[in-house]
């Protein structure tokens, strides 16, 4: 006879039962639990669709309204001074490296600025290091031309070098150039990144053998050694641009003579308080300051000072603030071989390159 006692069994399947057994004898719970239902997923897929399709519309719509120009172009914000005055003054800000899309937007700034009667003058609010040569001559260009019709005056921020200096010269003979008390200017120069990379190469077992059509196709190649007619050609190349910054200068700064500029370009960087001695700019002040001389030339009563600001593109949205995309852009730039890049940049960018430095 089997005097076990069989162990009592309960199936739960939902809710909360009431289970109970002889004291000091065993309980099996099984609990039975539902599949989940086929409709909850294709709930989630439904979900999933519909962001996606969300997200698509929206950037479709964003390259549609780019393509036609509806949505392109500066929008003009209130920044200070009276809410209701017709007379304005505008702020034109030149920030981070001056490249790429950066150099279109600020020239927009500039034309709107040049084109709008409203606008009696402008300070062009700079803080960067600079940039590639050819943006820093369109935004210099396009200054030139404002300040024919209005007046121009700078106010440097935390850093005004190199290019960043270059576009200051656009506020001509009868602007003004002030500088913060921590404003670190000048570095007047030229300079091509190149980084030699054959030693490295040698190691790692990699060789370049391009297929070129003449002797200066891949002139600047990371995997071959610079001959000495390469640093003629480009040396010739860096001369131009150099000659054309000290020219820039020349005509933005009348009081300084040629040697007195060529003293200063030798690329190092100026304190507010050097630039001040050196002629390099014409007060110490801040932004404020700045706009109530403009004003006060001007003989402006009452003005109103607004700036201008893009509209987000989707670009913009996904890829982060535009600090981060400059200075990944700037890598991108950098790194690009063989595809050389003349900058009027601040910084040693490659101490190989150092004989490309002006």
């Amino acid at each position: 006879m089997n005097d076990k006692t069989p162990e009592q069994t309960a199936h739960v399947s939902g809710g909360n039962p009431q289970v109970t057994a002889p004291t000091g004898q065993p309980v099996r719970l099984i609990v039975e639990t539902a599949a989940p239902g086929k409709g909850r997923w294709g709930t989630r897929i439904l979900t999933i669709a519909f962001i996606f399709s969300l997200l698509l519309n929206f950037a479709l719509f964003s390259a549609y309204g780019t393509y036609l120009g509806e949505f392109d172009g500066a929008q003009e914000r209130y920044h200070s001074g009276s809410k209701t005055a017709t007379d304005k003054l505008a702020l034109i800000s030149v920030e981070a490296t001056i490249m790429p899309p950066f150099t279109e937007r600020i020239i927009d700034h500039i034309r709107k600025a040049t084109e709008d009667d409203d606008v009696k003058g402008a300070v062009v609010v700079v803080d960067s290091p600079g940039g590639l040569v050819a943006d820093s001559h369109q935004i210099y260009h396009e200054l030139k031309k404002l300040a024919e019709k209005k007046p121009v005056f700078v106010q440097m921020k935390r850093i005004a070098a190199s290019g960043g200096y270059y576009v200051a010269m656009g506020a001509g003979k009868s602007g003004k150039i002030v500088a913060e008390p921590t404003t670190w200017t000048g570095s007047i120069g030229v300079i091509i990144p190149h980084y030699d990379l054959t030693e490295l190469a040698g190691q790692i077992g990699v060789k370049s053998e391009p297929l070129t059509t003449g002797e200066f196709k891949d002139s600047l190649s990371s995997f071959k050694p610079l001959s000495d007619r390469e640093r003629d050609v480009w040396k010739g190349i860096l001369d131009d641009a150099y000659q054309r910054f000290l020219s820039v200068i020349e005509q933005g700064r009348p009081d300084m003579s040629r040697q007195q500029i060529e003293d200063v370009a030798t690329g190092r960087i100026f304190t507010s308080q050097q630039a001040l001695a050196e002629g390099l700019v014409d007060e110490i002040g801040f932004l404020d300051e700045t706009i109530a001389g403009l004003a006060e030339q001007l003989n402006l009563k009452s003005y109103r000072v607004i700036e201008y600001q893009h509209p987000p593109t989707i670009a913009d949205i996904l890829m982060g603030s535009a600090q981060s995309r400059s200075e990944l852009s700037l890598l991108r730039e950098l790194l690009q071989s063989p595809s050389p890049r003349a900058f009027y940049m601040l910084g040693n960018l490659g101490n190989e390159s150092a004989f490309l430095k002006q």
